[in-house]
């Protein structure tokens, strides 16, 4: 297999190191910033299909004065010597002012040269600009293959066709709309198979190198599920027998560890997708520094993300810990020490432990809430929706409304099953029975027919 060389050039400032992050899947690759000329260097990366190399990417300061150097190459080439576009910037490179007014622009023209092919990255919210057709003219001198980039293509304000119009006149047809920030699903595969067009021969390398990234994007896609199904599961299977007196004690202790493991789970997912705990996420997550905003016993959470308190709960609450009461039947006493924990915050239901009313007279018996389980199911959807949608790119905010909860019905019975195979929580025993493995592989495969969170944007 031969290593594809690929120069990602343009002007300054149009978002070239935040393409190659997202085409990456590079939080840290180059250095970002709203200013131009922060790219300064030459800078490359390589993608591999299996462990050969079959891309070389080559980041490149931008094009900070392409009229004056157009200028500079008529003086240095006079319309009668009639030189070829390479034997002029060749020509160029060799001479004083590559090393001081155009050093950035030789920089790019020299990678450019030593490429099979460039990406011109344009920003397609800026206007088209005399400049910009300059540096069009240059880049056609080097006689490499151009592929046109329209980046942050689902920006408003537009002006992809008056860009189309003016590159239709430097004679490239060819173009692809992209977004660094907000990349389409099948935006990386457009970009390949245009690219795989324009250099011919090589065009299977491309292909292949597309296919394993959709076989790694669908990995990913089931590796987060994963680990969302493993959170429920345990959650679901969850049970502790706590004395009366140590009631309140247990309900803060599974609080704080529900909070713990659902934080863990969110920690994973990030590293899955190569996201970090600082990256800035929406707000509806909502994400800061990694963590959740919306503490997940705040009765604003369960509101916000629209999921409903059954009848069956205390009026009022808004939490999800359920306590059962063992003691052999629903009395005057203990409705009221019901509603006296409910009233601090703690979530109720009356009847999870039926099938064992009277075995623990005198005890009660933690569950976890389905209210509960709907929530950790929802911002975790949230969240590997929003990781999926989002781009390396990305220092803003997604757009969107609050997710619904999942399961309006009944809950999938794997989670039901849960209830009755306590011994299913890896928070408590190693959990690695084969009939446990049936129900995760059963809630994996519930989650992953979920439709995206209503409202979100992509």
């Amino acid at each position: 297999m031969n290593t594809l060389r690929i120069a990602v050039v343009g002007h300054s400032n149009t978002g070239k190191t935040s393409l190659l992050r997202t085409l990456l899947r590079d939080r840290d690759f180059g250095q970002v910033a709203d200013r131009a000329g922060t790219t300064r260097h030459v800078e490359g990366a390589r993608l591999q299909i299996g462990e050969q190399d079959a891309l070389e990417l080559f980041d490149t300061p931008g094009l900070e004065d392409p009229s004056g150097l157009r200028d500079y190459l008529d003086q240095l080439c006079p319309s009668h010597e009639r030189l070829d576009g390479p034997a002029r910037i060749e020509l160029f490179l060799t001479s004083a002012e590559a090393t001081r007014r155009y050093e950035q622009e030789a920089k790019v023209l020299r990678q450019l040269l030593a490429s099979d092919a460039g990406l011109y990255v344009l920003d397609s919210r800026d206007p088209v600009l005399g400049k910009h057709q300059d540096e069009l003219a240059i880049l056609a001198h080097c006689a490499r293959p151009l592929l046109p980039v329209l980046n942050f293509a689902s920006a408003p304000a537009q002006r992809r066709d008056a860009w189309q119009t003016a590159l239709r006149r430097a004679g490239l047809h060819a173009s692809v709309s992209f977004d660094s920030v907000a990349p389409p699903a099948d935006g990386e595969a457009q970009l390949y198979a245009s690219l795989g067009l324009l250099l011919g021969r090589q065009q299977s390398v491309l292909a292949a190198l597309s296919q394993q990234l959709d076989e790694q994007r669908q990995q990913r896609q089931q590796a987060g599920l994963r680990l969302l199904a493993n959170l429920l599961l345990d959650a679901a299977a969850w049970r502790q027998q706590v004395a009366e007196s140590a009631a309140e004690q247990a309900i803060n202790a599974l609080q704080n560890e529900l909070k713990r493991r659902e934080q863990a789970c969110v920690e994973q997912l990030l590293a899955l997708y190569g996201f970090h705990r600082d990256d800035a996420l929406p707000d509806h997550l909502p994400l800061i520094a990694g963590r959740w905003g919306d503490d997940l016993f705040n009765p604003e959470t369960l509101k916000q993300l629209g999921i409903k308190v059954g009848s069956g709960m205390a009026a009022g609450a808004a939490t999800g810990v359920g306590i059962d009461l063992m003691v052999g039947g629903i009395t005057l006493g203990a409705a009221a020490l019901l509603g006296a924990l409910a009233g601090g915050g703690v979530q109720t239901a009356r009847n999870y432990g039926q099938r064992l009313l009277g075995k623990l007279r005198g005890a009660r018996e933690l569950t976890v809430d389905e209210v509960l389980l709907r929530l950790l199911a929802a911002r975790g959807l949230w969240l590997l929706h929003a990781l999926n949608a989002r781009g390396h790119a990305a220092t803003t905010q997604l757009q969107g409304h609050t997710p619904e909860a999942p399961w309006a019905a009944a809950l999938p019975s794997a989670l039901q099953d849960a209830r009755a195979h306590p011994e299913w929580c890896s928070w408590i025993t190693s959990a690695s029975s084969g009939e446990r493995l049936l129900a995760l592989e059963s809630l994996q495969a519930s989650l992953a027919t979920l439709a995206l969170p209503k409202g979100m944007k992509v």
